[in-house]
Parts: structure tokens; sequence; C-alpha cells
């Protein structure tokens, strides 16, 4: 499962409920080993992220019920993906 649209609009929201700054200071690959033990749990974060379809305020909302490790998944999967276009991008 992928976040769609605005990676860039979901980092937004994170940082602005503070999500991002504890995620730097963790070890992402146990973090990115419980999302592959959890892979249920990040496709419903992800479609609840996607539903939001880029709104701001209602990202940061959804955000905001949502359990510290399901943000911590969120963050992890902004990183990647972001990387991964990064990766893509300087291919081409």
């Amino acid at each position: 499962m992928f976040i769609q649209g605005n990676l860039q609009a979901v980092f937004d929201a994170l940082y602005t409920i503070g999500a991002i700054d504890p995620v730097l200071h963790m070890d992402w690959e146990q973090l990115n080993s419980e999302m592959n033990e959890n892979p249920q749990k990040v496709v419903h974060v992800c479609q609840s992220v996607n539903a939001c379809r880029g709104d701001q305020a209602l990202l940061i909302e959804t955000l905001k019920t949502m359990d510290q490790k399901s943000l911590y998944y969120v963050a992890l999967e902004v990183a990647r993906e972001y990387s991964e276009f990064q990766d893509r991008k300087e291919l081409h």
C-alpha cells in the first residue's frame, strides 16, 4: 500500500503534530520490521491518510486520532516513498 497524492502535505501534517522528531531518533530497521509484521495496520493507516486527499486540516485531524505506532508507520512510509521517488527521478 502506498500513500497517494502529495507526500509533502502528509509530511507537513506529521510535522505539525510533532510526529517527525521522534521518528528521526528511532531505529528505522526495527520500525520497518514491525511494519512488515503488521501489514494490515500499515494498509489501514495508508488508507486513512489517502482518504484525506491532501486536505491539510483533515490530514492533521486524522493523524491526531492515530496511536503513536501508527504515526511512526506513516512517517516511515512517507520517508520511504520520498526516497524511492528521488531514486527514480535521478535515474531518468
